[in-house]
């Protein structure tokens, strides 16, 4: 086996601390070859932060025994600490020991409950042990103090939209609209559970808002053509819908990309919607 460039290991790891990259397969192999071949006194301070990076991947590689090996070094060194037991808790998960990984969360975040890390990982954990009804309610905790978490609020969706509770979903993709408003996918969301509740109007009009913020999004267009024909068969339709749905259809039906086609849906949607 050649020998190992510390320096270069060691920058290596840094590298992948600071840009966040977790890379698991090479840094719990380069953590593994520091230990092995006695370098880790060389780290001096960066010690620590170089044993919590070696267990999160070698538990994402599956290597127990660098685990454990970390774990025991961070728990002599810092006996008490949340970061240490957050640790622990995800060694647990890695061995299925979901229940025990739970309580080590529900412990932590009893003395500090603005923990973000361990917040997640609880939420993620009652996901995964299949209890909806605890990770909603989690989420909706976590929500009120980390309002602009675009990713809490997609996952609160998600998993209202799993229980059938449509308008509390809704409610998820109107504060993601909030917090980004030119992101057509929130839009498209929206609209699609809109559409589900039975309010054409309003699904017709967010489908509409995709298409202005989408150059030709044809997922979009389908929901404008069945928002359109729906809206007409209720006999609640004016020209610019009709003009909608015609326009809609033809986009649909194109076997290539028409500019002209796609420059009048957007001229007829932004007609709509300065009105709408």
């Amino acid at each position: 086996m050649a020998r190992l460039d510390f320096e270069a290991a060691s920058l290596e790891l840094q590298q992948y601390r600071q840009s966040g990259e977790r890379a698991s397969e090479r840094v719990a192999y380069l953590a593994s070859r520091i230990i092995k071949d006695g370098y880790s006194a060389k780290l001096k301070d960066d010690i620590w932060p170089f044993y919590e990076q070696a267990v999160t991947a070698a538990l994402d590689v599956g290597d127990f025994r660098l685990a454990d090996e970390c774990i025991e070094n961070l728990k002599r060194r810092f006996s008490s600490s949340s970061r240490v037991q957050r640790l622990v808790g995800m060694r647990y998960e890695a061995e299925g020991k979901l229940a025990d990984a739970q309580k080590i969360y529900d412990a932590i975040l009893e003395e500090d409950e603005s923990n973000i890390l361990v917040s997640k990982r609880q939420i993620a954990l009652l996901k995964l042990r299949g209890l909806k009804s605890e990770a909603i309610s989690a989420l909706v905790t976590y929500l009120d103090t980390y309002y602009s978490d675009a990713e809490a609020w997609i996952e609160l969706c998600s998993l209202y939209l799993s229980v059938h509770a449509y308008q509390k979903a809704a409610y998820c993709l109107e504060e993601l609209i909030l917090l980004q408003a030119a992101n057509p996918i929130w839009h498209l969301k929206y609209a699609e559970i809109m559409y589900t509740l039975g309010d054409y109007s309003l699904a017709l009009k967010q489908y509409c808002r995709v298409i202005d913020l989408h150059e030709d999004h044809l997922r979009a267009m389908y929901g404008i053509q069945l928002c359109a024909s729906k809206i007409l068969d209720n006999g609640e339709a004016d020209g610019t819908t009709e003009a909608l749905k015609e326009l809609a259809t033809e986009r649909i039906l194109a076997t290539e990309v028409n500019q002209c086609t796609i420059d009048s849906i957007k001229q007829v949607v932004r007609e709509y919607l300065s009105v709408a």
